[in-house]
């Protein structure tokens, strides 16, 4: 018999087909829930990364009205980026940090099958051009990410209060911890 009754959590992403942003936003929530409970107590070397990560996806997406401006060849190129931000930020990381940053690669994972440039269907190797709403989801899910790194860092929470958690974030704002409004509606996926 274990020692105590305390509630069960496993923790279930949502479908691709959510979205990216539904996705990250769900996963958020689990960060969130982790933080609150101190479930997932960042350490400083998960602090360091999580900074520098969060970082790197500021560089690599921009505000909104300035990404969509660009051709779509560059944002893709952006997203691409922020993608390989995570990646490399995975491969020297372990425990719950590493395991949020491979969720957060498989979310945005689909980035990697979308292509600019026109091509027939037996030379594209399998990839799509995205529509604009799908390149604007995969920034603002990239946004989202940047304050969700930026809060893991400083070990806190903030709660759904002060907006964060149901929000994207936007260059600026993202950075000085404001939070937009998301209209996802989608909560924590944690089972009990």
């Amino acid at each position: 018999m274990p020692p105590h009754n305390t509630p069960h959590h496993t923790y279930r992403p949502l479908p691709p087909d959510a979205g990216m942003g539904a996705q990250i936003a769900d996963l958020d929530a689990e960060a969130e829930r982790q933080l609150s409970q101190h479930l997932w107590d960042p350490t400083e070397e998960d602090a360091a990364l999580a900074r520098k990560t969060a970082s790197g996806l500021a560089e690599a997406v921009g505000e909104a009205a300035a990404q969509e401006r660009l051709p779509v060849i560059d944002r893709l190129e952006h997203l691409r980026e922020a993608l390989a931000v995570l990646a490399i930020a995975l491969a020297r990381i372990h425990g719950p940090l590493a395991w949020y940053l491979a969720q957060s690669c498989t979310a945005l994972s689909p980035v990697l099958r979308w292509r600019a440039l026109p091509a027939d269907g037996q030379s594209s190797f399998g990839t799509v051009v995205p529509s604009p709403s799908d390149l604007t989801d995969a920034e603002q899910a990239v946004r989202r990410l940047h304050t969700a790194l930026t809060r893991a860092a400083t070990g806190t929470t903030t709660g759904a209060d002060a907006g964060i958690g149901t929000g994207t974030g936007t260059g600026t704002a993202a950075k000085s911890g404001a939070a937009g409004t998301g209209t996802d509606g989608h909560g924590g996926r944690s089972d009990t």
